[in-house]
This record gives C-alpha cells, sequence and structure tokens, in this order.
C-alpha cells in the first residue's frame, strides 16, 4: 500500500483532473459536468468537494507541482488499465485509489464524467506511464444472445438454414468470369429449390409453408453467400413465382407453382421496359386479346419497348410479362400474362427475342437480359386473371371497376418484394460492417511514442464516428423491416396502401442509407477494403442496383409522400372541422416547443438520450413538412395550375417529406419494439442504440431544424457532441453487437475479419 496525502475521497478524482487538465477537455459545459457529479457525490466530504471544486477553476489552474505529483501517485499505484472496459477510467481510478487504501466501489459520478467528457482510451497510452491491457472488446454483451432476440420469431428455422449453408457449394469464392458465375449461382439455386426454401412463402398444398417472414429472413441470408444468388432467389421465388400466387388464380397455382417452387420451371419477371423505366403504367408492350382463337397476341411495337434487365432472362423458359390488355379494341389498362419463352431443349420460342446484358458493375451472377415479343400467341387462360379476367364471351370481367385502383392493387400484392431489397440491402451493410469493425478491433496504426504499442483503430473517435452510429442505424432498420413484413404477413385481406406508403418509404430509405455505409466501411478498411477477397468490394457493386430496382428511390420517396398527403386529405375531409382545431392545435404546440427556451435550450443527457425527444423531433419534422408541402400544392393549384405541374412544382420538398416520413416511422417502431422487451442490460442497450440512431437522424437534418428554430445553436453542438459521446460508450461492446447481426463464422470468409 502507498501512501498519499489526499484524501479517500479525492483520489478517485485523480486520474480524472489529471486527463482533463493535461488535455484540456474544460469548456464551460465540461465544468458543469465535473461540478454536478462530485456535488452529488455522497461519499465526498464539504472539504472535498471544496477542493475538486478549486481545481476546475481556469482562471487559476492547478500548478505544475500538484499535477505532477498527481502522475507519479498514478505511476506508482502500478494500476494496469484495460481498454475495453465499459469505463476504462473510472475503473482504473478505483485501482488507483484502493494501492492508496481507497474503497474500490463503483461510482457512478465518475462513470458519468467519463461517458460526458468523452474520453478515449488510447487518450491514457500518451497519459498515464502504466500499463495499458490491450483486450479490444468487452465481454458485458454477448452478441449470440443479441441474434437470438432480434430473431426470435424464427430462429429455430433460421439456425437450420445456417447450417445447410455449410454445405460446400456455398462457400464463397472470387468469381470474376461471368459465365461461370451464372454457372455457380443456377446451381447453388437448385440445390435451394430441392430443399424446399424456395417454396417457404407458398401454400402448403403447394410445397409451400406460408411463411413469407421466414422466406425474407432465408433472402437476406443468402446476401452473405453471395448476392447474385440472392437475387437470383428472389427473381424466381419472389418475383416469378410471386406473380403467380397472388396475381393468378388457383389454376394457375395447380399448372405452376409447386414447379417454380422447386425449381423444375425457371421463371422471370418482365415488367420494366428500356424506354419507359419507373413508369410501369407506360410500358408500351401489348397483349391483343382475339376471341376467335380465344389468345392473346404479344407484342412489342417499338425499338424501345423490349423488356430491360429482367433477371433470369437467360435461364428462364416462361415469364411473367406485363403488358397493356387490349379487349375488343379498347385499352383496358396493364395486366400479367404467362409467356412461355423456350421449349424443352431451351430454344427460344417463335417469336422471342433475348439479349444478354453484359457484364454490369455488379451481380454477373444473375442472367439479366433484353427480352422482344413478335406477335407471340399464348392461350387466354395465362392470363394472370386474379384482379381481371376475359369471360366466355370475350367480354372483359373486373370487381374493381375503377383502373387506376385495380393497377395499384395488382403491384400493392408485390410489396413484399420492395421489403425483401431492403432486407437484402441492409445485410449487405451488417456483413461490410462487421468485416470492417473487427478488422477495427485488431489493426493498430500510430502513436507519438514508439515504445508503446501502436492505437487500435476502433480507439481513434473519428473510426467510431464512422461505424458506430451506422451499426446503431442497422439495428434499428432491422428491427422496421421485421415489423414491416410481419405487417404486410398480416394484410392479405386489407386495404395494402397504407403498407404500400410505408414500404415505398423505408425502401429508398434502408438502401440508401446501406450504400453509404458499405462506402463507408471500404475507406475505413483503408487499401485492405479495396481487395476483392475482403469482400467489400463486391458487396458495394452488388448492394448499388437496390437503390434502383423495386423502385427507384427518388420516385419511391415521392410515392410515399403522395401516400402521406392523400391522407393528411381523407383526415382533413373525413372529421372536417374538428381535423382543423386538431390541426390548429397541434400547430399551436410545435410553435410553443419552437419558442420555448427551456425546450430549445435543454442539452443534459437526461434529455437527450431520452426516446421521447428522438420521437417528438421527427415527428415535428414530418408534421411541418407535410402541412407546408400541403399548403405550397393548393396554392398553386388555387391559382389555376393543373395538379401535375403542381406537384413537379414541389418534388423537392416532397422528396424530403418522403424522407421524414419514413424516418419517424422507423424511430418509433424501433422504439415499439424495445418497449415491449424485458427489462434489464439488453433492453438498456437497446435503448442506447436507438438513441445513438435518433440523435445522428436529428443532426443529419441540423439545418433544417435550426431554420424551423426547433432546436438553437448551443443544442445543435450538443446533438454533435452527444453523438460523439455515444459512439465512444457503446465502442467496448462494437464486438458483440455486429456478432448480433447473425452472420454465420463459416460465411465470414474475408481475411480481415478473422
Amino acid at each position: 500500500m502507498g501512501t498519499t496525502t489526499y484524501s479517500e475521497g479525492l483520489l478517485p478524482y485523480i486520474p480524472f483532473y489529471y486527463v482533463i487538465w493535461s488535455d484540456d477537455l474544460l469548456s464551460a459545459s465540461e465544468v458543469q459536468v465535473v461540478k454536478k457529479a462530485f456535488e452529488s457525490d455522497e461519499s465526498l466530504s464539504d472539504d472535498d468537494k471544496t477542493v475538486l471544486e478549486s481545481w476546475l477553476d481556469k482562471d487559476n489552474p492547478p500548478k505544475n507541482g500538484e499535477i505532477k505529483k498527481w502522475q507519479q501517485l498514478i505511476t506508482e499505484s502500478h494500476a494496469t488499465l484495460i481498454e475495453s472496459e465499459i469505463y476504462p477510467l473510472e475503473i482504473f481510478s478505483q485501482k488507483v485509489a484502493q494501492y492508496y487504501g481507497g474503497d474500490p466501489k463503483p461510482n457512478e459520478q465518475l462513470q458519468e464524467i467519463e461517458r460526458n467528457l468523452g474520453i478515449q482510451p488510447n487518450h491514457y497510452n500518451h497519459l498515464f506511464n502504466v500499463e495499458v491491457v490491450h483486450q479490444p472488446f468487452s465481454n458485458h454483451y454477448d452478441g449470440f444472445k443479441i441474434d437470438i432476440l432480434l430473431n426470435a420469431r424464427f430462429e429455430n428455422e433460421l439456425q437450420v438454414f445456417r447450417k445447410f449453408l455449410e454445405w460446400p457449394i456455398f462457400k464463397w469464392e472470387i468469381p470474376r468470369d461471368k459465365e461461370e458465375a451464372r454457372s455457380k449461382v443456377l446451381e447453388q439455386l437448385k440445390v435451394l429449390s430441392a430443399h424446399g426454401w424456395g417454396a417457404l412463402a407458398y401454400p402448403k398444398a403447394y410445397g409451400g409453408k406460408e411463411n413469407i417472414e421466414s422466406y425474407a429472413s432465408i433472402f437476406e441470408h443468402l446476401m452473405f453467400v453471395d448476392g447474385s444468388l440472392a437475387v437470383k432467389f428472389g427473381v424466381q421465388f419472389g418475383l416469378f413465382g410471386g406473380s403467380v400466387h397472388h396475381l393468378g388464380s388457383k389454376r394457375h397455382h395447380d399448372l405452376y407453382l409447386e414447379d417454380t417452387g422447386s425449381g423444375r420451371l425457371l421463371g422471370c419477371f418482365a415488367m420494366t421496359e428500356t424506354g419507359h423505366g419507373s413508369n410501369v403504367r407506360g410500358i408500351k408492350t401489348t397483349a391483343t386479346y382475339v376471341h376467335d382463337d380465344r389468345v392473346l397476341v404479344i407484342h412489342t411495337p417499338g425499338k424501345n419497348d423490349n423488356k430491360e434487365y429482367i433477371g433470369n432472362a437467360l435461364h428462364a423458359t416462361m415469364a411473367t410479362v406485363f403488358v397493356q390488355l387490349i379487349v375488343a379494341g379498347k385499352a383496358i389498362g396493364v395486366h400479367a400474362v404467362l409467356v412461355p419463352l423456350r421449349n424443352d431443349k431451351h430454344e427460344l420460342l417463335e417469336g422471342i427475342h433475348i439479349d444478354d446484358n453484359g457484364h454490369k458493375l455488379g451481380l454477373n451472377g444473375v442472367d439479366n437480359g433484353k427480352i422482344w415479343f413478335n406477335q407471340v400467341k399464348v392461350p387466354v387462360e395465362n392470363l394472370l386473371d386474379r384482379y381481371g379476367s376475359i369471360d366466355p364471351n370475350g367480354k372483359y370481367r373486373s370487381e374493381i371497376k375503377n383502373a387506376n385502383k385495380r393497377f395499384f392493387t395488382m403491384l400493392g400484392t408485390l410489396v413484399g418484394g420492395r421489403i425483401c431489397v431492403a432486407k437484402g440491402a441492409l445485410a449487405g451493410s451488417n456483413m461490410a460492417l462487421t468485416i470492417t469493425a473487427k478488422y477495427a478491433l485488431k489493426r493498430r496504426q500510430f502513436n507519438d511514442n514508439i515504445k508503446i504499442q501502436e492505437d487500435l483503430l476502433i480507439d481513434y473517435p473519428s473510426h467510431q464516428l464512422r461505424l458506430i452510429p451506422k451499426v446503431a442505424s442497422a439495428y434499428v432498420y432491422h428491427i422496421v423491416l421485421q415489423r414491416a413484413m410481419q405487417d404486410y404477413a398480416q394484410s392479405e385481406h386489407k386495404d395494402k396502401r397504407k403498407i404500400e406508403t410505408q414500404v415505398a418509404g423505408l425502401k429508398a430509405t434502408i438502401t440508401h442509407f446501406s450504400t453509404v455505409a458499405i462506402q463507408e466501411c471500404r475507406e475505413a478498411c483503408g487499401g485492405k477494403g479495396y481487395l476483392l477477397e475482403n469482400r467489400i468490394a463486391d458487396l458495394k457493386n452488388d448492394t448499388d442496383i437496390f437503390t434502383t430496382f423495386e423502385g427507384d428511390n427518388t420516385v419511391l420517396l415521392q410515392l410515399c409522400a403522395k401516400g402521406v398527403l392523400s391522407d393528411f386529405k381523407s383526415e382533413l375531409n373525413s372529421d372536417g372541422f374538428v381535423s382543423v382545431l386538431k390541426l390548429l392545435g397541434t400547430r399551436i404546440s410545435d410553435r410553443f416547443a419552437t419558442i420555448n427556451p427551456a425546450y430549445v435550450s435543454k442539452v443534459d443527457s437526461t434529455h437527450l438520450y431520452n426516446h421521447k425527444f428522438h420521437l417528438h423531433a421527427l415527428d415535428f419534422r414530418l408534421r411541418r413538412l407535410t402541412y407546408t408541402a400541403a399548403m405550397r400544392i393548393r396554392n398553386y393549384i388555387k391559382k389555376g395550375m393543373p395538379s401535375y405541374q403542381a406537384f413537379l412544382k414541389v418534388q423537392t420538398h416532397l422528396i424530403e417529406l418522403g424522407r421524414a416520413y419514413s424516418e419517424a416511422l422507423a424511430i418509433k417502431w424501433y422504439y415499439d419494439f424495445v418497449a415491449k422487451m424485458d427489462d434489464g442490460d439488453y433492453k438498456e442497450l437497446m435503448y442506447r442504440l436507438g438513441a445513438l440512431h435518433g440523435l445522428s437522424t436529428i443532426r443529419e437534418n441540423t439545418s433544417w431544424y435550426l431554420e424551423q428554430g426547433y432546436f438553437g445553436s448551443t443544442k445543435s453542438k450538443a446533438v454533435r457532441q452527444r453523438v460523439e459521446r455515444l459512439s465512444t460508450e457503446l465502442r467496448p461492446h462494437i464486438n458483440a453487437l455486429v456478432e448480433g447481426f447473425g452472420i454465420p463464422d463459416h460465411l465470414l470468409t474475408a481475411p480481415i475479419a478473422d
């Protein structure tokens, strides 16, 4: 035991004060943090508090002799500092105090100082002449338990599937030859089909389990194997099989669904056209009904009216083709028709022409192609007729009389595909984040003391800020997409318009997030991230297109915004004066919040970490953008402008509204999930992840909040600081968090992630 002139109460504070003065961390707000902490510390005497307060005076700082005395006291304690502890400096300080006879019990006040001052473990290497134990992460949380917590609804099936993916055929390699890649992916697809994994979402009568949620999780996991396999799986079983399932009748199910699920029938989904892109209602391919022969004649009328970017085009023997249906010379609108493409020898049928799209930025294991039809005749029974049919007398029949409603009802049945695309993109970013985090936990770089081991990448504040908020967002989006798929699965007999709005915004937001996250991971791994063997390059290239297919993100955000405005209008119209009063009350409440100094300037951690603040801030942005967009459109229309032109005038506003809607929805659904968890450490961890995501989202929109007066510059700065400090707070748990993504070790084949 050593000797010292300091009291037992002061001893644990000395390493903190040494760091504070050595690193000059004492701004006005930091002084308040430290002062508040020791004033509430019941273990301190009044004399101790007086001394601690005197050491905080920037105008009369401790003398150099005092600071050297602190340094000597720390060095002579021979205490070790473990960098992976949740509160490494607080635990170290207790060891120092214990050496001099102090009581080494946890001190919440010191933990509060460490959390709020954002002190980094790699600071200690420079300041303390002590042994630093380089344990890169804490084992406080178990990644396996987190994985179970996230996937409790289908945990058993996932474990079976993860084991199934240990088969040698699913081992990842570096595929560069397009034809070899396509052959391998086709072989993998057939293995999955043969073991029933593709048919999961289909009715039990056709070899399925009627479980689209499990199907979506399988799709997600295939991204860990190969993006090309995931996409081909989705085209075969989700798009082609899904169109037969959801747009066809029992006759189509009996003929095609079991063979599709088993892989005996390979199909493609021919919707998009070269000249018309996202404008599905504007497609030009026609299906003209000829009553005498009871056939539909499928035809591509112009050079750029061909089907474009069709996955499975070179392997498929049948296509679901979206066409403009013409009956008795009248255009009925967009419908889907099953069109055979090839015979038993895999030769193209008469009137069918298919070209290979060739090499792409990524997903070269998927056989994308272009398809033209030249007066191709198919039986009228090939019309997928759940929402519209042609009777024996040649009359068109549909229970949905309005053509627009019929069109959106048809497309609404395919919303599950957008959820799967978002899940696939998120799986890609989760894998990139896992590889990058594990690399950052072993790669060391730089230090100004050649006698000391270099610092871990993950201990640099800039590296934490690059990765940890994105890990938090990945957790939020995982929970949100599970909720979206669950709601979609349970909405079979309901109006799907609301979930279409939700999914449109979420797909756009999450696929954009994934693109940004993977790019950040590539850069964060430096040259190693550029090597194909480390997977990030292929993840980057393969997921890039996810922002475009199943709905271009810019278009989807506008679609989402229009759904929000429709709900806004319907609410006003249905409730009349009551809704107007409610709207005025909300605006007055919002106005009060934005001018209330107590709210605008509130910066304490209790407030900023509180989920109610995040919910209110994001909901305020949504409400404000909804109201201003509606009023701008209304004013343009009142001046005589056509509604289409009015919407064009506010197009950028609509995109922001769509984004705001999905951001508010995501945080709400996430906190709904956390609130239902059992109390304990893991629930607290999830709240902290939500806080980091929520504050990061608010921070990204800081300029808007400042413009609206929702908060001032002081609070804006505090939000930024809290994002940085929460990242530091979560740093010891980064390994458990990325392992919580549930990526099997045998699929995590990047050398830098070993």
